[in-house]
């Protein structure tokens, strides 16, 4: 393997999909079908991924000794030696500056929301990744920077505050979802790998899990309910239970089938999980866009 293409899968493409959140703002605010709002949410996205390859290199860099002995990530480019720490550390350094670069010249707030972004996960793999708690809500505030991205791309003026509440319990229960991951999948040597995870229990996990769950279906409930940019409150309800049944699935692949993927890593190979996404944006869709 080259170090160019170890480089591209150290920058893990398929975790891409996460920053689609900065597409957010362009659908529900009414602007999907507009040009000029659309191309420059299309760039967004693009540094956004850029930034996040960047912290998965610094993340791996960080890491390298301990996920030698991870029964995962031992086989990633640097921990497997395919890629060259100093080829690394020069690719991050020349895809951050100039995507930040790039960023500035787009909009100089939407800069800031990305140097924001990449700050907060410097300082995760750092430090933050340490602290039981902090770490998760860290991760859980790096969701929520990609939608404000995306609000200011598009100079958002109907974008429902709810949909940052349901943002943030989403990612709450993608960062838990990882962790009680981790922990099934590294049982007695979990903290050797993550100092967090000492602190860690599955009990604790499974009760933050429900707690964050029945939070996320009751905050998107009361979006369909009151958000007032939505042309029918009384359709978008149709959407629900779409939200309800992936919450239902993942939990269910969780306890009965014993996976231990991360929740998006989940969505990556589980076709319900995809069908349901899909049936839920399309709905969404039909409803803000097709709606009376």
């Amino acid at each position: 393997m080259s170090n160019f293409s170890g480089l591209l899968k150290t920058m893990r493409p398929k975790q891409w999909v996460k920053n689609t959140l900065l597409f957010a703002a362009l659908v529900f605010d009414h602007k999907l079908l507009t040009l000029n709002y659309l191309w420059r949410a299309g760039l967004g996205f693009v540094l956004f991924s850029l930034v996040s390859g960047v912290v998965y290199i610094v993340n791996d860099l960080v890491d390298l000794e301990k996920d030698r002995v991870h029964p995962r990530k031992r086989h990633r480019p640097l921990p497997a030696g395919e890629l060259a720490p100093t080829f690394a550390q020069v690719s991050a350094l020349f895809f951050g500056v100039g995507s930040l670069l790039a960023a500035y010249w787009l909009a100089p707030a939407f800069a800031l929301v990305l140097f924001s972004y990449l700050l907060l996960q410097i300082g995760y793999s750092f430090y933050l990744k340490r602290i039981v708690l902090l770490d998760v809500m860290a991760i859980a505030a790096g969701f929520v920077l990609r939608v404000a991205g995306g609000v200011i791309l598009v100079t958002a003026e109907r974008f429902s505050p709810w949909l940052y509440i349901c943002t943030t319990l989403l990612a709450l229960f993608l960062a838990l979802g990882k962790r009680r991951g981790e922990l099934v999948l590294l049982e007695d040597g979990a903290g050797n790998h993550r100092e967090s995870l000492h602190e860690y229990t599955l009990p604790l996990l499974d009760q933050l899990m429900s707690l964050v769950t029945s939070s996320t279906i009751l905050a998107y409930a009361l979006y369909t309910f009151s958000a007032t940019n939505l042309a029918s409150n009384t359709a978008m309800m149709l959407t629900i239970p779409f939200v309800i049944y992936g919450i239902f699935r993942y939990l269910y692949l969780v306890h009965a089938r014993g996976t231990t993927l991360a929740p998006d890593e989940v969505l990556l190979t589980d076709r319900p999980l995809q069908v349901t996404v899909f049936l839920w944006g399309l709905t969404a869709v039909g409803i803000i866009y097709l709606g009376p």
